[in-house]
């Protein structure tokens, strides 16, 4: 079934990200993901249909009301209430359509070893395609490519630039793996 337009078949809900869908891919089974600021799940939908333990936290408890009850919902308002979460303890973090520059390095520090987080918001020059139009909620060239690497991360993929779909905007997206634990050397027997 084709969908022209950016609404699901199901409720009228935003369709994933193509970004998310394509790096989600790969997980294995039950692997555990949080979909931070997820609103009404879209992603979280998408990460329990490919078999995955899903987190998804948002402030708007309404907006929580149509994840899957088959993920953890917590409420939390990201940027005021206390840190819900212990450090490395998802294999993957997804995270579209939402910024606070205060805890981006929290959010990274959140991803397991051999992890990834994905990444996907607006950018600066989306003024002039409408909302997000704030400096504040934009991001600069480079900054979750620069966000990555200050953290630890391999970069498997980064865009800036113009889309589309689902409508014009300018958004900065990135795919970035934490490197898997130090395997200590072994001495040699003998």
């Amino acid at each position: 079934m084709s969908v022209s337009n950016d609404k699901s078949p199901v409720h009228g809900a935003p369709l994933p990200s193509v970004w998310v869908r394509r790096w989600l891919h790969g997980l294995p089974q039950g692997a555990r993901v949080l979909d931070f600021a997820c609103g009404t799940g879209r992603h979280a939908h998408l990460a329990l249909a490919a078999g995955a333990r899903v987190t998804a936290v948002d402030r708007d408890p309404r907006a929580l009301d149509a994840v899957d009850a088959a993920a953890a919902r917590i409420v939390s308002d990201l940027e005021a209430d206390p840190w819900p979460f212990e450090p490395a303890s998802f294999d993957a973090v997804i995270c579209c359509n939402y910024l606070f520059r205060p805890r981006i390095d929290l959010l990274f520090g959140l991803v397991a070893p051999g992890g990834r987080v994905i990444y996907e918001t607006f950018a600066r020059g989306n003024e002039r395609y409408g909302r997000p139009s704030s400096p504040a909620f934009l991001l600069r060239a480079g900054e979750l490519l620069d966000a990555s690497l200050r953290n630890g991360f391999d970069v498997v993929a980064y865009e800036h630039g113009l889309v589309s779909v689902p409508k014009a905007a300018i958004v900065q997206r990135v795919c970035a793996i934490r490197p898997p634990a130090a395997v200590e050397d072994c001495p040699l027997v003998g």
